[in-house]
C-alpha cells in the first residue's frame, strides 16, 4: 500500500464508489501481514517512500516461496536480493511471474506498481571495472523498480584515468552517483573531486590477497580526501541504492 493508492482508495470510500466493508477487506492485512515465516510490512512504503524488499541470501525457497506470493498478491513491487541461481531457478517454478536477474542476483515482480516520477534527477552508477558490475547491478535494479532514473558508467577506473574524465558533463549532471571499486578502492575519491552531487562509494571484495575482502578499498573510500563522499558496507549494492533514493527523492 502507498499513499496514492491509500488516497484513491479513501477518495472512493468518500465519494461512495467503494463500500467501507471492501476498503476494510483490502486493508486487513495493512500495515502487517503474518506469515509462517515472516512478518510482511506492507506500511514500509507508506512510511519511508521505499518498499519492504527481502534478503534472500539465508532464507530457503520453500520460506520465499511464501513471503514473495504473499507480496505478489499485494499493490507494491516484488524485490529479492541475493537469489543464486539455483534457488531462483525453483522459486519461478512455483511464481513464475517473477523475473530473475542473474547478474544482480534479483527476483523482481509487479513492475506495473513501480512509482513514476519518484526522483528529483538521475542517479549514474559508475564501475571501476567489470569485475564490480554484480553490485552494480543490484543497485541499478534497485533504483530503478523504486521508480528513479539511472545512467551507468562501466569499466572507468583509475588504472585508465582518461576513461571517468571523459563522463565529467554526466557526472556534473547527476542527482546523485554511486561508485563501486574493488582493489584500492581510488575510484570514488577521483569521482568525489569531479562532481558538486553526494558520491556514494561501494567498496567491492574484487581483488588479491592484501585486498582482504573488500575491507582495503573499505578503508581508502574512508580515508579518502574527497569532500561530499559517503561509504556503504562492502559488496552493499542494495544499501547504496536507498540512500541514493532517498537523496533523490521528489519532494
Amino acid at each position: 500500500m502507498n499513499e496514492q493508492l491509500l488516497t484513491t482508495l479513501l477518495q472512493q470510500v468518500g465519494s461512495g464508489e467503494v463500500k467501507v466493508a471492501e476498503a476494510l477487506q483490502r486493508l486487513r492485512h495493512w500495515p502487517v501481514e503474518v506469515l509462517e515465516s515472516a512478518r510482511i510490512d506492507h506500511h514500509r512504503l507508506l512510511r519511508t517512500s521505499q518498499p519492504e524488499v527481502v534478503f534472500g541470501a539465508t532464507k530457503t525457497p520453500t520460506q520465499l516461496i511464501e513471503i514473495l506470493g504473499a507480496m505478489l498478491a499485494s499493490s507494491t513491487v516484488v524485490l529479492a536480493t541475493r537469489v543464486a541461481p539455483e534457488k531462483a531457478e525453483l522459486i519461478r517454478q512455483q511464481l513464475p511471474q517473477l523475473t530473475f536477474h542473474p547478474t544482480a542476483r534479483i527476483l523482481t515482480g509487479n513492475d506495473q506498481y513501480i512509482p513514476a516520477g519518484s526522483g528529483q534527477g538521475t542517479v549514474v552508477i559508475v564501475t571501476a571495472g567489470t569485475s564490480d558490475l554484480a553490485v552494480a547491478e543490484e543497485a541499478r535494479i534497485t533504483l530503478q523498480w523504486f521508480g528513479h532514473e539511472v545512467a551507468t558508467l562501466c569499466d572507468v577506473g583509475v588504472a585508465g584515468i582518461h576513461r571517468i574524465l571523459a563522463h565529467v558533463d554526466l557526472l556534473q549532471q547527476a542527482r546523485v552517483v554511486i561508485v563501486a571499486a574493488g582493489m584500492e578502492g581510488a575510484l570514488p575519491s577521483v569521482v568525489a573531486g569531479l562532481t558538486a552531487s553526494p558520491v556514494i562509494g561501494v567498496p567491492t571484495s574484487i581483488g588479491y590477497g592484501a585486498g582482504a575482502g573488500g575491507y582495503a578499498a573499505l578503508l581508502g573510500m574512508l580515508n579518502s580526501c574527497s569532500p561530499g563522499l559517503a561509504v556503504v558496507n562492502i559488496d552493499n549494492g542494495f544499501g547504496a541504492a536507498c540512500m541514493a533514493a532517498a537523496i533523490n527523492r521528489a519532494n
